[in-house]
């Protein structure tokens, strides 16, 4: 069976978060650059992702979209890389790649991006609550562990990690002690550095 990935993506894209993860596998993969307002919206791409949106992988006739769940498919489908949670791990690992999935990118996009939050009464209606209270809650957690599932590496560490390494980085995170260390430790891994330049020469050759 052809075990290569194939990934489409754009290097100004949550397609990075994706290279980091097969770069972290050490996964056979080749990669297809969309251009935005070009070949993304294209018929042949909107056959693999209706969105038109990237990333995502085709593998093993497979078409998997979302960062967060490609990320945890590639674990499982490369066990040999030890990126999926062992049992004990499971309650964190998945808890919390959803949280920043779901919970912290809203919360981001509500207030960061839109620059509004519901009111108090309104906060029982959305999955994130308010703002603080998701920067707290994460916050929290890395305040008493090193990773996603404790003292491993995980393939959470790499979405979890993207998603907080990019909101220090643009000001849509606060720079608070717990995120920063957290953030320093994932984006010191070779895998991470390899990923970033890759697609650091796509987007200067584009």
């Amino acid at each position: 069976m052809n075990d290569e990935v194939i990934l489409y993506t754009n290097p100004q894209s949550r397609g990075r978060t994706v290279r980091w993860m097969l770069e972290e596998l050490a996964a056979p993969y080749r990669t297809e650059v969309l251009e935005y307002g070009g070949s993304i919206k294209s018929p042949a791409y909107l056959k693999i992702n209706p969105m038109g949106k990237v990333p995502a992988i085709v593998h093993r006739n497979q078409v998997v979209t979302e960062s967060a769940a490609i990320c945890a498919y590639l674990a499982d489908a490369f066990p040999q890389a030890g990126l999926a949670p062992q049992p004990e791990e499971r309650g964190s690992y998945y808890r919390w790649l959803v949280f920043a999935a779901g919970p912290l990118e809203a919360a981001i996009t509500d207030f960061k991006v839109f620059g509004v939050e519901p009111d108090a009464e309104k906060q029982v209606m959305v999955g994130y609550g308010s703002y603080r209270a998701v920067l707290d809650t994460l916050s929290g957690w890395f305040r008493e562990h090193r990773y996603v599932t404790g003292d491993r590496f995980t393939a959470a560490d790499v979405f979890v990690g993207a998603q907080i390494a990019w909101g220090l980085e643009f000001g849509t995170i606060e720079k608070r002690i717990e995120f920063i260390d957290y953030a320093n430790r994932v984006t010191a891994r070779e895998a991470h550095r390899s990923a970033m330049a890759k697609d650091d020469a796509i987007a200067e050759n584009a």
